[in-house]
Protein backbone atom coordinates (compact mmCIF):
# COMPACT_ATOMS: atom_id res chain seq x y z
CA UNK A 1 0.00 0.00 0.00
CA UNK A 2 3.00 2.45 0.55
CA UNK A 3 4.26 1.59 -3.00
CA UNK A 4 5.29 4.90 -5.21
CA UNK A 5 3.51 3.05 -8.66
CA UNK A 6 3.63 6.59 -10.42
CA UNK A 7 7.46 6.53 -9.70
CA UNK A 8 7.81 2.79 -11.27
CA UNK A 9 5.59 3.12 -14.10
CA UNK A 10 7.30 6.33 -14.79
CA UNK A 11 10.64 5.10 -14.85
CA UNK A 12 9.69 2.43 -16.90
CA UNK A 13 8.74 4.18 -19.41
CA UNK A 14 11.76 6.34 -19.43
CA UNK A 15 13.71 3.45 -20.07
CA UNK A 16 11.87 2.41 -22.63
CA UNK A 17 10.21 -0.76 -21.63
CA UNK A 18 6.86 -1.57 -23.53
CA UNK A 19 5.40 -4.43 -21.85
CA UNK A 20 5.26 -5.55 -18.37
CA UNK A 21 4.33 -9.19 -16.78
CA UNK A 22 3.65 -8.46 -12.94
CA UNK A 23 3.66 -11.62 -10.52
CA UNK A 24 1.03 -11.10 -7.99
CA UNK A 25 0.25 -13.20 -4.91
CA UNK A 26 -3.46 -13.21 -4.37
CA UNK A 27 -6.45 -14.56 -2.40
CA UNK A 28 -9.26 -16.75 -4.17
CA UNK A 29 -12.32 -15.67 -3.46
CA UNK A 30 -14.25 -19.24 -5.36
CA UNK A 31 -13.85 -22.76 -4.52
CA UNK A 32 -12.84 -23.71 -7.95
CA UNK A 33 -9.74 -21.33 -8.11
CA UNK A 34 -7.41 -23.65 -5.79
CA UNK A 35 -4.27 -22.57 -3.94
CA UNK A 36 -1.41 -23.14 -6.35
CA UNK A 37 -3.37 -21.83 -9.30
CA UNK A 38 -2.23 -19.32 -11.47
CA UNK A 39 -5.25 -16.78 -12.94
CA UNK A 40 -4.22 -14.44 -15.72
CA UNK A 41 -7.08 -11.81 -14.79
CA UNK A 42 -9.13 -10.15 -17.19
CA UNK A 43 -10.88 -7.29 -15.34
CA UNK A 44 -10.43 -5.77 -11.84
CA UNK A 45 -12.40 -3.83 -8.95
CA UNK A 46 -10.69 -1.11 -7.59
CA UNK A 47 -11.44 -1.11 -3.52
CA UNK A 48 -8.21 0.98 -2.74
CA UNK A 49 -8.46 4.42 -1.21
CA UNK A 50 -6.71 7.54 -2.16
CA UNK A 51 -3.61 5.92 -4.14
CA UNK A 52 -2.47 8.15 -6.93
CA UNK A 53 -3.68 6.81 -9.89
CA UNK A 54 -3.31 9.25 -13.04
CA UNK A 55 -0.24 11.34 -14.33
CA UNK A 56 -2.38 13.68 -15.17
CA UNK A 57 -3.40 15.51 -12.09
CA UNK A 58 -3.29 19.51 -13.46
CA UNK A 59 -3.92 20.90 -16.76
CA UNK A 60 -4.88 18.12 -19.41
CA UNK A 61 -7.71 15.68 -18.28
CA UNK A 62 -6.99 12.17 -19.05
CA UNK A 63 -9.90 9.86 -19.27
CA UNK A 64 -8.13 6.57 -20.34
CA UNK A 65 -10.68 3.52 -21.08
CA UNK A 66 -9.99 0.41 -19.21
CA UNK A 67 -12.93 -1.47 -20.61
CA UNK A 68 -10.59 -4.31 -21.23
CA UNK A 69 -7.75 -3.64 -18.95
CA UNK A 70 -5.45 -5.98 -19.69
CA UNK A 71 -3.15 -6.38 -22.77
CA UNK A 72 -5.06 -8.96 -24.53
CA UNK A 73 -1.59 -10.27 -26.87
CA UNK A 74 0.60 -10.59 -23.61
CA UNK A 75 -2.61 -12.79 -21.49
CA UNK A 76 -3.25 -15.17 -24.96
CA UNK A 77 0.32 -15.64 -24.63
CA UNK A 78 0.31 -16.15 -21.08
CA UNK A 79 -2.53 -18.38 -20.85
CA UNK A 80 -1.03 -20.83 -23.73
CA UNK A 81 2.26 -21.52 -22.52
CA UNK A 82 0.57 -22.30 -19.18
CA UNK A 83 -0.97 -24.18 -20.38
CA UNK A 84 1.78 -25.79 -22.42
CA UNK A 85 3.42 -26.48 -19.74
CA UNK A 86 0.72 -27.86 -17.72
CA UNK A 87 0.03 -25.42 -15.07
CA UNK A 88 -3.15 -25.21 -13.73
CA UNK A 89 -4.56 -21.68 -15.13
CA UNK A 90 -7.51 -20.07 -15.27
CA UNK A 91 -7.83 -18.20 -18.49
CA UNK A 92 -10.40 -15.16 -16.94
CA UNK A 93 -10.49 -13.77 -13.17
CA UNK A 94 -11.81 -10.31 -11.79
CA UNK A 95 -9.21 -9.27 -9.41
CA UNK A 96 -10.51 -6.87 -6.40
CA UNK A 97 -7.72 -5.01 -5.07
CA UNK A 98 -8.11 -3.74 -1.74
CA UNK A 99 -5.93 -1.00 0.08
CA UNK A 100 -4.35 -3.44 2.42
CA UNK A 101 -2.11 -4.04 4.76
CA UNK A 102 -4.97 -5.45 6.66
CA UNK A 103 -6.66 -8.86 5.30
CA UNK A 104 -10.56 -8.67 4.60
CA UNK A 105 -13.25 -9.25 7.11
CA UNK A 106 -15.40 -12.44 6.59
CA UNK A 107 -18.35 -9.28 5.29
CA UNK A 108 -15.91 -7.99 3.44
CA UNK A 109 -14.77 -11.20 1.74
CA UNK A 110 -18.43 -12.41 0.97
CA UNK A 111 -19.68 -8.90 -0.55
CA UNK A 112 -17.00 -9.34 -3.22
CA UNK A 113 -17.84 -12.26 -3.86
CA UNK A 114 -21.11 -11.49 -4.27
CA UNK A 115 -19.24 -9.45 -6.64
CA UNK A 116 -18.30 -11.77 -9.13
CA UNK A 117 -14.50 -11.23 -8.08
CA UNK A 118 -12.32 -14.18 -8.77
CA UNK A 119 -9.44 -13.32 -6.85
CA UNK A 120 -8.26 -11.05 -4.09
CA UNK A 121 -4.80 -8.82 -3.40
CA UNK A 122 -3.40 -5.16 -2.76
CA UNK A 123 -0.63 -4.62 -5.68
CA UNK A 124 -2.52 -4.77 -8.98
CA UNK A 125 -3.90 -1.10 -8.92
CA UNK A 126 -3.11 1.59 -9.72
CA UNK A 127 0.03 -0.01 -11.39
CA UNK A 128 -2.50 -1.83 -14.38
CA UNK A 129 -3.95 2.14 -15.13
CA UNK A 130 -0.78 4.02 -15.35
CA UNK A 131 0.95 1.46 -17.59
CA UNK A 132 -2.23 1.87 -19.39
CA UNK A 133 -1.65 5.48 -19.55
CA UNK A 134 2.45 4.94 -20.25
CA UNK A 135 0.98 2.99 -22.97
CA UNK A 136 2.69 0.06 -21.72
CA UNK A 137 1.23 -3.34 -22.72
CA UNK A 138 0.47 -4.97 -19.01
CA UNK A 139 -0.60 -8.66 -18.16
CA UNK A 140 -0.85 -10.21 -14.34
CA UNK A 141 -0.01 -13.44 -13.43
CA UNK A 142 -2.01 -14.06 -10.27
CA UNK A 143 -0.45 -17.16 -8.34
CA UNK A 144 -3.19 -18.22 -5.38
CA UNK A 145 -1.67 -18.81 -2.34
CA UNK A 146 -5.13 -19.33 0.54
CA UNK A 147 -8.41 -18.85 0.22
CA UNK A 148 -9.73 -16.06 1.62
CA UNK A 149 -11.85 -15.50 4.88
CA UNK A 150 -15.06 -16.33 3.02
CA UNK A 151 -13.71 -20.29 3.49
CA UNK A 152 -13.71 -19.62 7.63
CA UNK A 153 -10.29 -19.90 8.16
CA UNK A 154 -8.44 -16.93 8.77
CA UNK A 155 -5.59 -15.91 5.97
CA UNK A 156 -2.44 -15.67 8.12
CA UNK A 157 1.12 -14.17 6.52
CA UNK A 158 3.00 -17.64 7.40
CA UNK A 159 -0.02 -19.09 5.14
CA UNK A 160 0.89 -17.05 1.99
CA UNK A 161 4.62 -16.67 2.54
CA UNK A 162 4.66 -20.92 2.41
CA UNK A 163 2.86 -20.87 -0.03
CA UNK A 164 3.81 -18.55 -2.63
CA UNK A 165 7.51 -20.05 -1.74
CA UNK A 166 6.10 -23.26 -3.14
CA UNK A 167 5.17 -21.32 -6.35
CA UNK A 168 7.61 -19.24 -7.30
CA UNK A 169 9.59 -21.28 -9.48
CA UNK A 170 6.60 -22.25 -11.15
CA UNK A 171 6.29 -18.28 -12.29
CA UNK A 172 9.72 -18.75 -13.29
CA UNK A 173 9.44 -20.86 -15.67
CA UNK A 174 6.27 -19.28 -17.15
CA UNK A 175 7.98 -16.07 -17.54
CA UNK A 176 11.16 -17.76 -19.11
CA UNK A 177 8.90 -19.19 -21.53
CA UNK A 178 6.36 -16.38 -22.35
CA UNK A 179 9.49 -13.77 -22.76
CA UNK A 180 10.59 -15.46 -26.42
CA UNK A 181 7.18 -16.14 -27.19
CA UNK A 182 6.22 -12.09 -27.10
CA UNK A 183 6.87 -10.61 -30.91
CA UNK A 184 8.65 -7.90 -31.50
CA UNK A 185 5.59 -5.32 -33.09
CA UNK A 186 2.66 -4.91 -30.89
CA UNK A 187 -0.39 -5.76 -32.06
CA UNK A 188 -2.74 -4.80 -29.42
CA UNK A 189 -4.32 -1.47 -28.68
CA UNK A 190 -1.94 -0.83 -26.14
CA UNK A 191 0.53 1.10 -28.08
CA UNK A 192 -2.23 4.06 -28.73
CA UNK A 193 -4.47 3.94 -25.36
CA UNK A 194 -3.62 7.82 -25.00
CA UNK A 195 -4.84 8.91 -28.32
CA UNK A 196 -8.29 9.35 -27.35
CA UNK A 197 -8.21 9.93 -23.71
CA UNK A 198 -6.70 13.81 -23.23
CA UNK A 199 -8.72 16.31 -23.21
Amino acid sequence: HRINYRANIWALKELGVKRILAPSAVGSLREDYRPGDIVIPDQFIDRTQGRKATFYEEGVVCHISMADPFCPELREILINEAKKLGFPVHPTGTYVCIEGPRFSTRSESKLFRSWGADIIGMTLYPEVVLAREAQICYATIATITDYDVWADKPVTAEEVIKTMKENIEKVKKLIMNVIPKIPEERSCECHKAIYEALM
